[in-house]
C-alpha cells in the first residue's frame, strides 16, 4: 500500500515539474520574439542606411 503512495507522489511531482517548466517556456517565448523583432529591426534600419549613401 505505500508503494501506491509513492508512485502518486512522484507522478504529481513530475506533473508539476513539467506544468513549471511549461510555463517558463511561455513566458520566455514573449522576450524571445521582442528580442528577434529588435534585432530585424535593427538590422533592417542598418542596411537602410548603407542604401541612403
Amino acid at each position: 500500500m505505500r508503494t501506491n503512495n509513492r508512485k502518486a507522489q512522484s507522478v504529481v511531482e513530475y506533473t508539476m515539474l513539467i506544468i513549471i517548466v511549461a510555463a517558463a517556456l511561455m513566458a520566455m517565448t514573449t522576450y524571445i520574439m521582442r528580442s528577434m523583432n529588435a534585432r530585424l529591426i535593427q538590422t533592417q534600419d542598418e542596411l537602410n542606411y548603407y542604401r541612403k549613401e
